[in-house]
């Protein structure tokens, strides 16, 4: 990689700082798993309810 200056850089910025920003901007990009769906209701219900985290007492 060539040390080129970046757009967005801060003035003073280490190399540390540049790779921390660098490594968020990447996470943040990448797409999202959709929030809301039948997993994030089904742990919500086993939370709530013993019975679904021990299936081998259901009948």
């Amino acid at each position: 990689m060539a040390d080129t200056p970046d757009d967005n850089a801060p003035p003073g910025e280490t190399p540390i700082q540049r790779a921390l920003r660098l490594k968020k901007a990447a996470i943040a990009a990448k797409p999202k798993p959709p929030r809301g769906g039948k997993f994030q209701r089904e742990q919500a219900a086993a939370a709530q309810s013993s019975s679904k985290s021990k299936p081998w007492m259901s009948r």
